[in-house]
Formats: structure tokens, sequence, C-alpha cells
């Protein structure tokens, strides 16, 4: 009881603290740390007098040298300590405040804690559970609808008019918007129960990176450009700039804290064995819709060029995807 009072007058004066109850074991450790480090400073102090007064300095080289590494070896220790207790911070105040938010009646539904889906999902043992291949593929079939309609909707309500932003030949997909639901699931899944500020950072990064990638592939592979930010300050060669990782971040924070609660929970919903079989059918879809897109891609670039179909199927693919039709699925799609 003595050594608890003491400790607990020890601390930072500016801290009321009324009950030593209030204390947890890792500030009972940090401010014997503190002691003890005051403790050294003295001990310090005495070996700069007795260095000072020596004529021969040399004699304490071994000393110093011991101590140094020791002292090294306390800040990588204290600063490991200092990262761990930050994190512990960020988590308890994250998950609190997520499910807090998560009981508020609103006349939109809010999102599950993401702390609520890990439980519910740890205790059904479900097939879909964590970051399995279940679960991404499912998350890169919505995605890639979801970032179709939403795109669609900003460019009605910006432009007055709606235009396709698909990707692929067949539906409202967009492998981009796929792809980059599960990057940014995968990057950001073990921030899941943390602030929202670590989740800004890492769409941030992440949705610029992807961005730039899928830009170069394209490019690269096609030779052509779905979009262009050369005009746009901070800008890096057109692909990415500095406003679209901005909205990258927000939607990081949109991610983690609404969208992938809403899609685990949907998915939680599946019966497992329907919920198996229709993933490794979408999947098949989506494969056979990916090479056909491309061939129709190959296809136009070669009539831009002004090159005849050298065969049957080539004739086939024109007829079936020709110049207007490419246009309405593909409206922004430049040719270098």
């Amino acid at each position: 009881m003595e050594n608890e009072k003491r400790i607990a007058f020890k601390l930072r004066p500016y801290e009321e603290i009324t009950d030593t109850d209030d204390i947890t074991e890792p500030e009972q450790c940090s401010q014997i740390v503190l002691d003890s480090l005051e403790e050294t400073d003295r001990e310090l102090h005495r070996l700069y007098v007795d260095m000072a007064s020596s004529k021969d300095p040399s004699e304490f080289s071994a000393e110093v040298s011991t101590r140094l590494r020791s002292y090294r070896r306390t800040s990588n220790n204290l600063a490991r300590a200092y990262q761990h207790n930050a994190a512990m911070i960020d988590e308890l105040s994250a998950r609190h405040k997520d499910l807090l938010k998560g009981r508020k009646i609103k006349i939109i539904p809010k999102a599950p804690a993401n702390s609520v889906i890990d439980l519910a999902e740890s205790r059904s043992g479900y097939f879909a559970k964590g970051l399995n291949i279940y679960k991404l593929l499912m998350i890169g079939y919505i995605g890639s609808f979801a970032g179709v309609i939403i795109e669609m909707l900003w460019c009605l309500l910006t432009r007055g008019y709606i235009e396709s932003r698909a990707g692929l030949v067949y539906g409202p997909f967009n492998l981009l918007y796929g792809v980059g639901a599960v990057v940014m699931t995968v990057a950001l899944y073990a921030f899941r129960n943390r602030g929202r500020w670590i989740s800004f950072a890492g769409g941030f990064v992440v949705g610029g990176v992807v961005e730039y990638v899928c830009s170069w592939g394209q490019e690269t592979f096609f030779g052509s450009r779905s979009w262009d930010y050369s005009g746009m300050p901070f800008n890096i060669n057109g692909r990415i700039c500095l406003l679209y990782c901005v909205f990258w971040g927000l939607l990081g924070v949109l991610w983690v804290k609404t969208l992938y609660p809403w899609m685990a929970e949907l998915i939680l919903k599946l019966p497992e064995k329907f919920g198996k079989i229709m993933t490794w059918i979408l999947l098949a879809f989506f494969v056979f819709n990916a090479i056909v897109t491309f061939i129709a891609l190959f296809r136009w670039s070669q009539r831009i060029d002004m090159l005849e179909p050298s065969n049957a199927f080539w004739k086939f693919i024109d007829t079936c995807f020709p110049d207007e039709r490419m246009k309405l699925i593909f409206p922004n799609m430049v040719f270098e």
C-alpha cells in the first residue's frame, strides 16, 4: 500500500488521481523505470566527475562502452514499449467508440462494429471468416459492382447524366474497384479496430499505389488510358494526384469502419454450402468476363489502327463488340 501511495504521489502533477485503483500495472512499471533512470543519472554524474579527475580517461573506456550498449538497448525497449502502449490506447478508444456508435438508432442503419463481426465469425466457425479466400473473393465481387454504381451516381450528381464506369464487357463490374477493395481489406484489416487516422493513412497510400499500378498496366499492355490527372496539381505522371489520394484516404476510413463490416455481416448471412458454390461460380464468370474483355479491347485497338480482321474469329469479335458498343462501355478510354 505504501508503494502504491509513493507511485501515485510521484505521477505527473497535472493528472489528478484520487484513487490508486485507477493506476494500472503498466503505469506502475513506467514509474519504476523513471525512478531507475533518475538513479542512473545520479550514477553517471559521479562517473563524469571521476573521468574528469582521472589522469588517464582511457581506463574508463570499457565501462563507458558497456554502459552505452546497455543504454541503447534500453532506448530501443522503451521505444517499443511506447509504440505498444500508444497502439493499445488507440485500439481501446476506437473499439469503444465503434461499439457506442453501432448502438445509436438512426434512419440509416449503422454498420456493426468490427469487433462484433470478429466475435460472430469466431463463434460460428463460418466458412468466410477472417481473410480467407472465400471472404476476399466475395469482397472483390461486391467491390467490383458497388464501385461502378457509386461512380455512376457521382457522375449523375456532378455532371447531370449517367455514364458507364464498367471495366468489363458483361455487367456493371470493374475489376479496379474489386482489386482495390481486396487490397484495401488486406492492407487495413489488422487496423480495423484502430483509430480512423490509421485507416485514412493506409487508404491514402494503398489507393494511390493501386491506382498507379492499374494505370501503368493498362497503358503498358493495352496502350490506352482511362484517366489522366496531368492537369491537376501534385500529380505523378498523370496516373495519381494528391486530391484523389485524399479521396482514397477518406474511402479507407469509410471502407474499414462502414463498408467492410456491412459486407462481412451480409456474407455471414449466406448459407455455407450455397455461399461456397456461389463463390466459385462467380469466380468462373469473372475470369471468363475478363478474358473476353481483354480480347475485345485488343481488337478495338486494332480497329483504331485500321487493321482488318485476319480470320473468322476476329470477324466474330467485330460483330459482337463493334466500336459503338465499346464506346458505350468504356466512354473515357483513350488509346495512345
